[in-house]
């Protein structure tokens, strides 16, 4: 009786993109020995039109199309010559590493702040001298302590908080005890803890 003899994929070459599977993977190798110009050029688009039906998800990408084709091209391992609709992926843009994420790095020291409360900092030293700007600086010190409360302790005092201030305003924003007064921490963390127990009730009553 003749031995069968199995071939697994572990035996195989890795496939270059695993989610179309070895068949097109064969399909594209076949392609690159088609000496005729014309008839790979239809071979090519008949695969990409294959490619296409195994990416439905793809359809609403607006560079659907050209994603496919340049599919079509890393599976050739970017060697095949055939006529794109659209320029060539080349192997070293490919292989590029993408640039580093800058994570913004102002006020990090007091991360418990929030960006959003340092950019009203930037803008508001951009105003002109007024009662409006005065109002403005009086509340981003009281969400300042509001946010520091949350994330730290149950007190702290003003002078803390216009200390804070002034660093992240670059020194242009300096506040005098003697001459603002914040809102209490015992009332501002009354709140934060009443807001929590309303919030608890509501779920509660969802449920029930």
């Amino acid at each position: 009786m003749q031995e069968r003899k199995f071939t697994y994929n572990t035996d195989r070459k890795p496939l270059i993109i695993p989610e179309y599977g070895r068949y097109i993977h064969k399909m594209v190798a076949y392609l690159k020995t088609i000496e005729d110009r014309e008839l790979r050029n239809k071979n090519a688009q008949a695969i990409v039109k294959m490619l296409g039906r195994q990416n439905t998800h793809l359809r609403d990408v607006p560079d659907f199309q050209h994603k496919l084709w340049d599919h079509l091209f890393i599976m050739a391992d970017f060697d095949l010559d055939v006529d794109s609709p659209f320029p060539k992926p080349s192997p070293e843009k490919l292989k590029a590493r993408p640039e580093k994420l800058r994570y913004p790095k102002t006020g990090y020291q007091f991360r418990y702040y929030g960006q959003i409360i340092k950019k009203m900092i930037d803008e508001t030293v951009k105003w002109e001298e007024s009662e409006l700007k005065d109002l403005l600086i009086r509340t981003i010190a009281n969400h300042m302590k509001k946010n520091y409360l949350t994330w730290n302790k149950d007190t702290v005092s003003d002078e803390v908080i216009f200390e804070h201030l002034r660093i992240l305003s670059d020194g242009k924003i300096n506040l005098k005890s003697n001459e603002y007064e914040l809102r209490e921490s015992s009332e501002l963390v009354k709140k934060r803890k009443n807001n929590g127990h309303h919030k608890q009730k509501n779920y509660r009553k969802k449920r029930n």
